[in-house]
């Protein structure tokens, strides 16, 4: 929705600062909008009607967090309704013996009884309120933990494809709120079920007092109601059309606060820049908070004016009553109590299904969540890959990435065949953009080729049939984009590995493996070092020691096939030389290595060199047969020798004239099989 539609006339609309910083108006667009509608049409009807539903979900998952604690609830405001109808009954009774005719004396005495059992039901009602109190501040948490629990277990177990896609993201920023709104909706539930059993209680009473107070009661709520329910309807459109306004300002002020923003805030004189665009976009939302608050005045003079007059109609019949003799002043003094108990419970019942509703909606985008991640989830059986693969094959293999709605995606990856023989290495090169990732998503398994999209093979088994457990279980990823885990360096590695205990000496091997365990042993508590400033005790480790870490987590895996995505591209020179000294010396043992990499002259001792372009497979083979002029596209060659050409600009002197050998032997620092490149 803009930020115009909805909003008064003369309100302010879209700021400098979000057209320079954010390209425009920062509308809303999570989910909200199917809400917005509803809430526009909503009447008191339409609540009541509704009723039902949002309180039978709210218990439905108070229920599934502890059913005790429930129980506990519905009892205590159960008997407060009970008592209240009580108390209203023993009032009029008291009163009935206090005004009649006698002596006072006698009758105090005869309303002594009526009074004790005001007193006790007040007593009970207080206990039993206390009893809600405390099983609803038990239920609360626990709601919000169960309905977490609920949704991050089902989301972790989508497919990858599920989190990339933009609907079903923007339907998990939404969902997050459910979680929130659940345990919010537990009070108002509550409150509600206690405005609705003292309005019975109320009602009630009026009724077997005289059957026409009960619609001078709902009379004189009808204004106190409308208010509520108005200003509600404000509110809630205003906040889901400024809610991302609200929060790019929030961004701004933190990017004057974060680590990695200092510098460049300092050494670019930012901080004024950020500031004043936080100024302009904070007075935007001022002016639209005081536009609330002035509405909301002007709708509160129009309800307090209607429910005056309420009052005064209601107060007059009262008073014809009394006048005509058609009721005792006992019966008035407790139809006047009762009027005030009942109009308080309609004006909280109104207010609290207006906040009951509205946390529905929230709780709504929640459940479909759930329902849309059981839909998308991995399947968590399938057939059993064989004990020895002996090679992943891709047959005409197509794969798409979920576009938006208005747009029709291109295929990322296009009727790609070959090979990834187990025990050998095999790279993948090409350009960014090429697919490679991709093609290496497939291989783990987190994507499957689009339908009808080829098909891969582990062996005899298709890989849209198989465990897909079994094949995360085959494949460990070296990635220069990997993962940073807040946590300490032994679970950094550890985690690599985490449905088994963690174990230290093989943690150390691991660190050993990469070279971690040279900046490792000069940390405060070793392995148990938190890696993360903002944490007591934390330290911050550099982009290389970061990437020892990632190497170290992959090795610790010891999966059966090591995918190698620019591993090292943060290291220096000799740690680089070790890590692919160390890599070598893994596929020499026999485990499957696939490589990525934009250096064509780390890959000339591969077993295998596929190829990628534009989503397609220009060319397999060994670095030989690509390089012959007479065999293959020259799509690997081309490119071999514009990168040894340039390479060999760079060296000084006469060595410029034997760069091409130079740059296929020097610069791959290893990264050969056999070991030659030194």
């Amino acid at each position: 929705m803009s930020r115009r539609e909805g909003l008064d006339e003369g309100a302010s609309t879209v700021s400098d600062s979000e057209r320079l910083l954010f390209g425009g108006e920062l509308a809303y667009d999570i989910g909200w909008d199917r809400h917005e509608g509803a809430w526009l049409k909503l009447s008191l009807w339409t609540m009541a009607k509704g009723l039902p539903r949002m309180v039978a979900t709210g218990l439905r998952l108070a229920r599934l967090a502890d059913a005790r604690a429930l129980r506990v609830v519905l009892t205590a405001e159960l008997g407060r309704g009970i008592t209240q109808a009580a108390g209203l009954v023993a009032v009029n009774s008291a009163l009935s013996h206090i005004l009649a005719d006698g002596v006072t004396k006698a009758r105090l005495t005869s309303a002594l009884p009526a009074l004790a059992v005001v007193a006790v039901v007040a007593l009970l009602g207080s206990l039993l309120g206390s009893a809600s109190t405390a099983a609803i501040g038990e239920l609360e948490p626990k709601v919000q933990r169960v309905a977490t629990e609920q949704y991050l277990g089902l989301v972790h177990r989508v497919e990858l494809a599920a989190i990339e896609d933009d609907e079903f993201h923007r339907l998990l920023d939404a969902a997050r709120y459910g979680a929130d709104s659940a345990r919010r909706m537990i009070r108002y539930c509550t409150n509600t079920m206690n405005s609705a059993i003292s309005l019975v209680a109320a009602a009630g009473v009026l009724t077997v007092l005289h059957a026409g107070l009960f619609p001078l009661l709902v009379l004189m709520t009808l204004p106190s109601a409308w208010r509520s329910l108005t200003i509600s309807k404000q509110r809630y459109i205003s906040f889901h059309t400024y809610v991302q306004h609200a929060r790019a300002g929030h961004l701004l002020g933190q990017l004057l606060t974060q680590r990695e923003a200092a510098a460049e805030v300092r050494v670019h004189e930012v901080g004024p820049f950020l500031l004043g665009h936080f100024h302009q976009m904070a007075e935007t939302s001022e002016r639209e908070q005081t536009r609330l608050a002035r509405s909301a005045a002007k709708i509160g003079l129009v309800a307090d004016g209607a429910s005056g007059v309420a009052t005064l109609l209601t107060y007059g019949v009262l008073g014809l009553f009394l006048w005509s003799g058609r009721m005792d002043l006992a019966v008035a003094g407790t139809a006047v109590l009762a009027i005030r108990t009942g109009s308080s419970s309609l004006d909280s019942l109104v207010v609290q299904m207006a906040d009951l509703h509205q946390e529905s909606l929230f709780v709504a985008d929640f459940e479909r969540l759930c329902g849309e991640a059981k839909a998308r989830a991995i399947p968590e059986t399938g057939e059993d890959l064989p004990e020895r693969v002996t090679e992943v094959r891709f047959e005409k293999v197509t794969f798409t990435y979920p576009g938006s709605a208005d747009e029709v995606p291109e295929p990322t990856l296009r009727e790609v065949s070959l090979s990834f023989p187990m025990g050998k290495v095999i790279a993948l090169v090409g350009a960014n953009g090429s697919g490679k990732s991709t093609l290496v998503k497939l291989l783990a398994g987190l994507h499957l080729p689009d339908v009808g999209g080829g098909t891969i093979w582990w062996d005899g088994v298709d890989a849209a049939k198989a465990d897909r457990r079994q094949i995360f279980a085959r494949v460990g990823l070296m990635s220069q984009a990997f993962f940073r885990w807040p946590f300490t360096v032994r679970v950094n590695i550890g985690i690599g590995r985490p449905t088994v205990p963690i174990d230290d000496r093989t943690v150390r091997e691991a660190a050993v493996f990469s070279g971690a365990d040279r900046f490792i042993a000069g940390l405060r508590r070793d392995l148990g070092t938190l890696l993360g400033r903002g944490y007591k005790g934390g330290q911050e480790a550099s982009g290389g020691e970061w990437q020892l870490i990632g190497i170290a987590r992959a090795w610790y895996k010891r999966a059966g096939i090591l995918v190698v995505d620019e591993p090292t591209s943060a290291l220096d020179a000799a740690a680089e030389q070790r890590v692919f000294d160390q890599i070598r010396a893994l596929a020499a043992a026999g485990q499957t290595v696939v490589l990525i990499t934009h250096r064509l002259h780390s890959v000339r001792h591969a077993d295998v060199i596929h190829v990628m372009k534009d989503g397609r497979l220009a060319e397999s083979g060994t670095f030989s047969e690509l390089m012959d002029e007479n065999t293959g596209t020259g799509e690997f060659r081309d490119a071999y020798r514009i990168q040894a050409a340039a390479f060999a600009d760079t060296l000084p002197g006469p060595r410029a004239e034997s760069a091409p050998a130079d740059a296929e032997g020097t610069s791959c620092r290893g990264c050969g099989r056999d070991g030659a490149t030194r």
